[in-house]
């Protein structure tokens, strides 16, 4: 074999847009499984399959998308696009993840709206609320394995999950404590830094599309923020200040903001305030939304967008239900996804400028292993409501968590996610699999 050709295999061509344009294409019809199994499939593709990215490279990415409010998944392929094409690229990359999600999601939440109440729909919505537990706990096992590579990222993970589900600690004190640990490991207690997967992979792009400055970042803020408000202040001039659009729009936009650690660092605080604070929905239709979002590709944040849609549906006046659900739905998408563009075309250029800084580089590493106590808190959450009916808070200080009534389990309930976590574990079925049966036994039982 001549030189050029061992170089040609080690270090593939750099992908042409069109081909790139193929590959997320495929990857938003595939992504199922919420983001541990959407960024196993965009490691296992753009890693191992194209080469377009080191293991390195994707984790540096990985670890900074975490640490940014929104779901991880999508912003990760908008960085990774970003990286390949520019702008443009970032733009399809995140798009292309988001668009068939949401109108499956869309179309399931319009059919849930008219029909949930039926015994049919509700009978396959419990045997989707056990499939989802299962899922839930896969992801937590999937991301742990990924970042705790050793004692003391479990001790990180372990203290998380403490501070958010038995002192009731806010999710950004959490993540501002591990990146501060994280920063001054480096300094003071190196050897408790896990060491470096090995490289797999090319590095296609090796340089950042456009070096950070000042002029480029007032531009994409301002640009960014225009379009980020435009509907809704729309929506406003059209239908008035005091609706469900806009209480829509200012909540998700909030979420936009402070919502740290991905779709299930999310997904309780907004399942808290949009059953406890708006009682748009309730806490067992927050649950059949999140089985909707599993069964569709995309981030699992669209969620939301089954939120968005019921508290349009139920609350808009002026229009019909339908449309009043169609239009939250689509403005609940836009205030939580534009967003995470503008945080990948603003700040990417700088942590591609850092991306060999020890402090910042350890700092993305413990805030990862801090969001497994995360999922884990979640997992916590929605198991105490999918297998018990009844909850109660034990308090004793700062000690203040929510614990199951135990008296009140359903033992179908939970014989169903134990079969759901075997099709899971022990078999080949997947995420879609599972899924599905747990649907059809639900549909039998009920």
């Amino acid at each position: 074999m001549t030189e050029s050709a061992v170089a040609d295999e080690t270090v593939p061509a750099h992908p042409t847009f069109a081909e790139a344009l193929g590959v997320w294409t495929k990857i938003g019809f595939l992504s199922f499984g919420g983001p541990a199994g959407q960024i196993a499939l965009m490691h296992r593709v753009l890693v191992e399959e194209k080469r377009w990215i080191s293991e390195r490279r994707f984790l540096h990415a990985l670890n900074f998308c975490m640490l940014l409010p929104g779901p991880e998944a999508q912003q990760l392929a908008t960085y990774v696009g970003w990286l390949l094409h520019g702008s443009r690229g970032g733009l399809v990359a995140g798009t292309l993840f988001v668009l068939p999600g949401f109108f499956v999601i869309l179309t399931l939440s319009s059919f849930y709206a008219l029909f949930g109440a039926t015994p049919l729909i509700a009978g396959a919505f419990f045997g989707l609320k056990a499939a989802v537990l299962a899922i839930l706990l896969d992801a937590m096992l999937r991301v742990s394995r990924r970042a705790l590579r050793n004692k003391a990222m479990r001790i990180v993970a372990l203290l998380a999950f403490l501070a958010l589900f038995a002192f009731q600690v806010p999710f950004p004190v959490v993540v501002l404590a591990a990146g501060v640990a994280g920063w001054c490991m480096p300094r003071f207690a190196p050897h408790l830094l896990p060491v470096h997967a090995e490289e797999k992979g090319g590095d296609i792009a090796a340089r950042p599309p456009v070096e950070p400055t000042a002029r480029r970042a007032l531009q994409v803020l301002g640009l960014g923020s225009a379009l980020w408000i435009a509907p809704v202040a729309v929506l406003a001039a059209t239908f008035g200040t005091d609706t469900v659009f806009t209480h829509v729009a200012a909540f998700f936009s909030k979420m936009a903001m402070v919502t740290f650690g991905g779709a299930y660092a999310v997904l309780a605080y907004v399942a808290q305030a949009a059953v406890g604070d708006f009682g748009w929905l309730s806490a067992g239709e927050m649950l059949d939304g999140l089985g909707l979002a599993e069964t569709t590709p995309g981030p699992l944040i669209l969620v939301l967008t089954f939120v968005g849609f019921i508290a349009g549906f139920r609350e808009a006046a002026g229009v019909p239900p339908l449309v009043g659900g169609v239009i939250a739905a689509g403005l609940t998408t836009w205030v939580t996804f534009a967003p995470c563009f503008l945080w990948i075309f603003l700040c990417a250029p700088y942590i591609e400028k850092l991306r060999n800084h020890a402090g910042l580089a350890s700092a993305l590493t413990v805030i990862t292993a801090a969001v497994v106590g995360v999922i884990g808190n979640l997992a916590l959450w929605f198991a105490i409501r999918v297998l018990f009916t009844q909850t109660q808070v034990i308090g004793y200080g700062p000690f203040v968590p929510e614990l199951p009534v135990f008296s009140s389990l359903d033992a179908t309930a939970a014989a169903l996610a134990a079969a759901a976590m075997l099709l899971l574990f022990r078999t080949k079925a997947g995420v879609f699999g599972t899924l599905a049966a747990c649907a059809v036994v639900g549909l039998a039982l009920r």
